[in-house]
């Protein structure tokens, strides 16, 4: 990540540079969702930034203005990603299977990008790969450290790139998960990319699916940490910015639908593999090659809000108490978005101890450690976390005991009892 957001003004795509930006969805404004409350705060104002994603018509990148310097929200990051126990075994099974189809060894090196508290990385120094963590976030970092990662606190640019290849030497492997989407400065961070890799590397990037955010209705994960939403095609005109082609592609289920990216120098790169043309092929059917074929995604995301606050409104009537699991940020663009305050729910809980005692931003929902659900014993509980259905649902299972259900607002409105 590079910490310089683009001045204010006419809306321009950060791509390719033309002001041909049309709305694809306005969610109204929001604070920025890793922003949350102390006690101390919640008499103090809150600064909301607009969540109006539009969709450039020239080269189809799906974005929002860099309304949000980087530095303001990563610096101190309430974001740990060792606390979803899946997430930690997907970056376990990613590092072997990397490991295996790339012959990494102890003569490799390997870099992560917003490498977060180790929770990749753990497993490369595990198989005793030199490897490199960089995290701008000065807290998860530490944490990563902690574990033995070694971890350069820094964003990435193309300064950054080559100051780290000249120092480490190029990286047979770059990874980054789940932070291509956060790139205000999408050119310099590309470049940043292509500086880090070898001549002969490899670069391995998983970021959300645009076409099944639009399927299942995941608008939820549109929020200002997010800058850009991508499908492969729009991808592939990005990482070409830094001479990177994208030769392969996966589809994976994490975060709601994903894909992971593999690419290559353009000088090595040779032909993309059938799976890109595949998934190249179900993005055009779905329309997400033309700009026309992005309109009418609002009224779906209209309708996940009105079942839900329908949900809510009338379980507030009957006398029934509903919770939260979770406070994850696509869970507080939900709840802004949809109205939703502690009259409604009551409180959300986490397992991140960063959140105990704090409040979620804008709606001010207070969150408590996760044991708090056991011993109140809600007749039903909000999953905001809804791409982690399998893990909490086998988590939560004891909401049985007393005929509790389980609720999730994503594709649609589910009550599972």
């Amino acid at each position: 990540m590079t910490g310089a957001a683009a001045p204010r003004g006419e809306p321009t795509c950060r791509l390719c540079g033309s002001q041909h930006l049309r709305t694809f969805l306005d969610l109204g404004a929001t604070p920025p969702c890793e922003l949350f409350l102390t006690a101390d705060a919640l008499d103090l104002p809150e600064v909301t930034y607009p969540l109006h994603v539009r969709v450039c018509e020239r080269c189809l990148l799906v974005q929002l203005p860099p309304l949000i310097d980087p530095d303001e929200t990563f610096t101190e990051y309430a974001y740990f990603s060792s606390y979803s126990t899946s997430w930690v075994e997907h970056a376990h099974r990613f590092v072997d299977d990397a490991a295996e189809r790339l012959g990494l060894g102890p003569d490799s090196f390997v870099v992560e990008v917003a490498s977060n508290d180790g929770y990749l990385l753990q497993h490369v120094v595990a198989r005793g790969i030199p490897c490199l963590g960089i995290e701008p976030s000065v807290n998860v970092g530490a944490a990563a450290r902690e574990k033995g990662v070694p971890t350069l606190t820094a964003f990435l640019g193309a300064e950054t790139g080559a100051r780290v290849r000249a120092e480490h030497g190029p990286a047979d492997l770059v990874c980054l998960n789940n932070v291509y989407a956060h790139i205000p400065d999408v050119l310099g961070f590309t470049k940043g990319l292509r500086a880090l890799v070898a001549d002969d590397g490899w670069v391995s990037i998983e970021v959300q699916h645009l076409l099944t955010l639009v399927q299942r209705n995941q608008f939820d994960t549109v929020y200002h940490e997010h800058f850009q939403y991508y499908t492969v095609l729009t991808a592939q005109r990005a990482l070409a910015t830094g001479g990177l082609t994208v030769v392969d592609v996966e589809l994976l289920d994490t975060h709601g639908g994903s894909i992971r990216l593999w690419a290559r120098p353009d000088a090595v790169a040779g032909p993309p593999g059938p799976r890109v043309a595949e998934v190249l092929a179900a993005e055009k059917a779905a329309g997400l090659h033309t700009v026309d074929g992005h309109d009418g995604f609002a009224a779906s995301v209209s309708a996940i809000r009105d079942d839900l606050v329908e949900f809510l409104i009338d379980a507030r009537r009957a006398g029934a108490t509903v919770v939260g699991y979770g406070a994850p940020g696509k869970g507080n663009t939900l709840l802004n978005y949809c109205g939703v305050r502690p009259d409604l729910l009551t409180y959300t809980v986490d397992r991140n101890p960063y959140k105990h005692g704090r409040f979620t931003p804008g709606t001010r929902i207070p969150i408590h450690e996760p044991d708090r659900i056991a011993k109140d014993r809600p007749a039903y509980v909000l999953v905001l976390p809804w791409n982690l259905r399998e893990e909490l649902t086998e988590q939560l299972a004891y909401v049985r005991e007393w005929g509790g259900a389980l609720v999730f607002p994503i594709p649609r409105l589910e009550i599972v009892r």
